[in-house]
């Protein structure tokens, strides 16, 4: 038993898992993070109770009017389904004689949801991320560096913390594009099928999620086209491609319109048109075309250079990722290339899509959470790119691609230390534009140093809705939350705090293991 112990704190992966593990543990808040997550928890609560997707007081704020006159949530069911074990345990947890004096937030039913589901879904990305790297012709070094730098140096972490749909996208997608490879090199159909159930359960999560479906045929096509396959033999690995891929999206697509035929009784629309239809008749005066109101060029440029939203100020990693791209193209290996543009066109086509929508932004969110994932899948290959292809870049880019890691870090941590609305209700203040990466710091300083009425931080709008101003005038992890809301005895909170403190020092120490591991494998 101890020779098998040993032998897996030496093995790489194993510790990236447990290292992915690990941080999620730290990160969680025992909040779900936003409203959205919320109500998509309550959905899932719909499935196996009694209770509504959507409770009467909380319309017009959420929810639309479907058949029958009952209101519904307008989310997909997708990430409803995945919370679904983890309310089932959590539900039965929070009966338990021991909390039957606590009824306050975190809530015992959401510390559980939220602890779980994010552990659960940080290990899987690691693992099918890892397996992408390495299909990618990355060696193990580079594999697990890369994977580090996805779950410390880019927004996944801050979606590690806040609960919302866009890890578990980018698992679904990950693992897509690594089956449907797999089947490309081995021609296991069972591979193919299984890339593209996880593409598919995408489609149940968010109808755009249909983009990345796109983008799969497409990486498949690219590295087809660019190791030289063409006319009927190309043609032929396309056929087999969609005979298996084409039954497997259009069962995933029936599934999700059967979900809105029962809410909203038809089998073509989306929430996006009852939505509108419901919004203008609350209000008249709203634009003809919303929600599709902002101009074109807003939400584009908005995504790219907007203070508040630009997607290479929350993940400047890709600054990175794309210039490696171009400067190294030539020498890349074919599957690189086709993973690297399709990555970079599936970022594009998501900036687009979005840049009409009138909540274009993501509205409550850390960044463009829209485009944040696509964002994602492209830095990836970074940190990967910048190991392999260093004697080639010279000193001064490689030391400028260290610092560029060095700052997505630092940005990435500061994302965690208070809940998101923190800066947009500090912008009611402040107003527009913000660059709210500087404005977190200062957050984080003036917090820190008690000073933040000094520095005129604590806006009228913070204080607006008291359930909020709590959560947001604290640390956002789960000790510090509970000692703020004052619902549970002091010995609780210290005891929470100890485990806190001990499972920060076990990710240290599993890191530096993880680094020696590294050294004797290379």
């Amino acid at each position: 038993m101890t020779s098998r112990l040993g032998r897996w704190l030496r093995d790489p992966l194993f510790l990236l898992c447990l290292t992915a593990g690990l941080l999620a543990f730290v990160v969680q808040s025992g909040e779900l993070g936003t409203s959205d997550t919320a109500h998509r928890l309550q959905t899932t609560h719909w499935l196996w109770t009694r209770e509504p997707q959507v409770f009467p007081n909380e319309f017009p704020e959420f929810g639309l009017h479907g058949r029958g006159g009952r209101l519904y949530s307008w989310y997909g069911i997708g990430q409803s389904l995945l919370m679904l074990p983890a309310d089932l345990l959590g539900t039965w947890i929070a009966h338990w004689q021991v909390f039957a004096g606590y009824g306050d937030d975190p809530s015992v039913n959401g510390i559980v949801v939220s602890y779980s589901t994010n552990i659960l879904v940080n290990v899987l990305t690691a693992l099918v991320a890892f397996r992408l790297l390495g299909q990618l012709r990355f060696g193990m070094k580079e594999s697990v560096v890369g994977v580090l730098a996805l779950m410390f140096c880019t927004t996944h972490l801050h979606y590690t913390q806040n609960m919302m749909e866009n890890n578990y996208i980018m698992l679904l997608t990950l693992t897509g594009f690594s089956f449907q490879y797999e089947w490309l090199r081995t021609d296991n159909w069972r591979a193919l099928f299984a890339g593209s159930s996880a593409l598919g359960l995408n489609l149940l999560t968010r109808l755009t999620t249909g983009l990345d479906l796109v983008a799969a045929g497409v990486f498949v096509l690219l590295v087809l086209w660019l190791e030289g396959l063409r006319g009927r033999g190309l043609w032929l690995r396309l056929t087999a491609y969609c005979k298996v891929a084409a039954p497997v999206y259009i069962f995933f697509l029936g599934v999700d319109r059967a979900y809105q035929f029962y809410r909203y009784g038809s089998f073509t629309n989306t929430y996006v048109s009852v939505f509108a239809r419901e919004y203008h008749l609350l209000d008249p005066t709203l634009p003809a075309n919303f929600p599709w109101s902002t101009p074109f060029h807003i939400g584009f440029l908005g995504a790219l250079f907007r203070p508040e939203k630009s997607i290479f100020l929350f993940d400047p990693l890709l600054v990175l990722a794309i210039f490696l791209l171009a400067w190294l193209w030539k020498r890349l290996t074919p599957e690189v290339r086709a993973y690297g543009a399709t990555s970079l066109l599936l970022l594009l086509a998501y900036i687009c899509f979005y840049a009409r929508y009138t909540y274009w932004s993501g509205d409550f969110a850390w960044g463009d959470r829209y485009v944040s994932t696509s964002a994602e899948l492209v830095a990836l290959v970074a940190v990967p790119l910048l190991m392999r292809y260093r004697e080639h870049l010279g000193r001064s880019i490689c030391c400028a691609g260290c610092a560029l890691i060095a700052i997505s870090l630092v940005i990435q941590l500061a994302s965690l230390a208070f809940w998101l609305p923190l800066e947009i209700y500090q912008m009611e203040t402040f107003g527009h534009p913000t660059f709210v990466v500087a404005l977190r710091f200062k957050n984080i300083a003036a917090f820190a140093l008690g000073k933040m009425d000094a520095w005129g931080l604590n806006t009228e709008a913070m204080h607006w809705d008291p359930w909020d101003s709590v959560h947001i005038t604290t640390w956002n992890f789960l000790p510090f939350l509970l000692r703020r809301v004052g619902a549970v005895p002091g010995w609780v909170v210290n005891s929470v705090l100890a485990i806190w403190l001990v499972a920060t020092a076990a990710l240290a120490s599993v890191l530096l293991r993880l680094r020696a591991s590294l050294r004797t494998a290379a």
